[in-house]
């Protein structure tokens, strides 16, 4: 994929303090549906090449956070934030950036697996391309391939590409759709319940997947499957009514959380 030149030439600012050991830096965060606050003063750093999990009970603004990470967030009428949200020293929202260059730098994995139901496996993963003005048909072929080894799907598939991506599994769906968000090289992945809605051994499949996949791209994921975090992530941020209570190494928000609610959540008491 490294012959793959995205066209991403603009002018970088200022570096933010300390964003070098950082590839995701989240600063004073709100967000508002219409005259809703769903995040309150979110903030929190992430490593390169590592795994975050979000976790927390239903409606506490895990998603919406998520959402604001590639500005998917303002694209809901009535939706609104502020703060920063600095990716490799870049504030995404400051207003010289583009917002369709945000969405390539930082890809998306959404809780339904969502293949484009009219194309092929092969048109699936070489849509985002093609959309991006890539015509070289030898380059796209590479990158499709990479793409789904990458999401570990090739093996399952290379000699039926041409069949409709809605013929997979879900698991399989699933992964397409991974496969897709990696044919565009994103620096970050989120992954909102990217397992919600499959079986046991579909979703094993996708955490083994996230385990190989940190290796060269940093990711956020939000579970509600609090197993699930424990098992892939190497930091949790545990999220309530829009805040953030308390995010750390994996272990010890599970093990030896510093906040009684965070205490309280994780053993089952709420939530």
């Amino acid at each position: 994929m490294e012959e793959l030149v995205r066209e991403q030439e603009r002018e970088i600012g200022k570096p933010i303090e300390s964003a070098e050991k950082y590839k995701v830096i989240i600063k004073n965060v709100n967000g508002w549906f219409g005259k809703k606050q769903a995040l309150r003063n979110v903030s929190l750093n992430i490593k390169e090449k590592a795994v975050a999990a979000f976790i927390g009970p239903s409606g506490c603004g895990k998603t919406t956070l998520i959402r604001c990470l590639n500005r998917m967030h303002e694209m809901t009428p009535g939706a609104r934030i502020e703060g920063q949200v600095i990716v490799d020293g870049e504030d995404i929202y400051d207003k010289s950036i583009d917002p369709v260059v945000v969405k390539r730098r930082v890809g998306m994995v959404f809780q339904k697996p969502n293949p484009f139901p009219t194309m092929s496996i092969f048109d699936n993963v070489a849509a985002g391309l093609k959309l991006n003005g890539i015509k070289d048909k030898k380059l796209i072929t590479e990158v499709v391939e990479e793409a789904l080894r990458g999401a570990a799907l090739w093996d399952e598939v290379k000699d039926e590409l041409g069949k409709a991506g809605m013929s997979l599994s879900g698991g399989q769906q699933q992964r397409l759709c991974i496969a897709r968000a990696l044919a565009l090289q994103p620096e970050v992945l989120l992954m909102d319940e990217p397992t919600s809605a499959l079986d046991p051994i579909a979703s094993s499949k996708i955490e083994e997947l996230v385990r190989k996949l940190k290796e060269y791209v940093t990711i956020i994921i939000v579970t509600h499957n609090m197993q699930q975090a424990a098992r892939i992530s190497d930091t949790t941020a545990f999220m309530y009514l829009g805040e953030m209570i308390e995010y750390g190494p994996t272990n010890q928000i599970f093990k030896n959380p510093q906040k009684e609610l965070t205490e309280r959540y994780i053993s089952g008491i709420f939530g």
